[in-house]
């Protein structure tokens, strides 16, 4: 039991840090936050590199065919299934819920 708890642990941390992004690398020139940017930089790790998806993850290279931007980004904010909630915030979020939603 103790060994499963710390696998859940760890593997829970490692998902955090794996799809936390980097601010600065999801800002434009212009000051914009880059929705393609915070996907790429958050997303991909877990998503993957073409967000084809990745193990258990769903791909989201199609997202847009399924789900609307208000969608997307409620499961960015609130999570679902095996995404924690929260790891991109606010205009980042925000962003990458409209790229997504044109991702069809």
């Amino acid at each position: 039991m103790k060994k499963r708890l710390l696998a859940a642990l760890f593997s829970s941390a490692l998902l955090l840090a794996a799809c936390s992004g980097d601010d600065e690398a999801t800002q434009s020139t212009d000051g914009v936050v880059d929705g393609e940017n915070v996907v790429k930089s958050s997303c991909a790790t877990c998503h993957g590199g073409n967000l084809e998806g990745k193990g258990n993850t769903p791909a989201l290279n199609d997202v847009g065919a399924r789900l609307s931007e208000a969608e997307i980004l409620d499961i960015i904010e609130n999570g679902k299934n095996g995404m924690p909630p929260g790891l991109i915030k606010g205009e980042q979020a925000e962003a990458a819920a409209a790229w997504l939603a044109e991702q069809k």
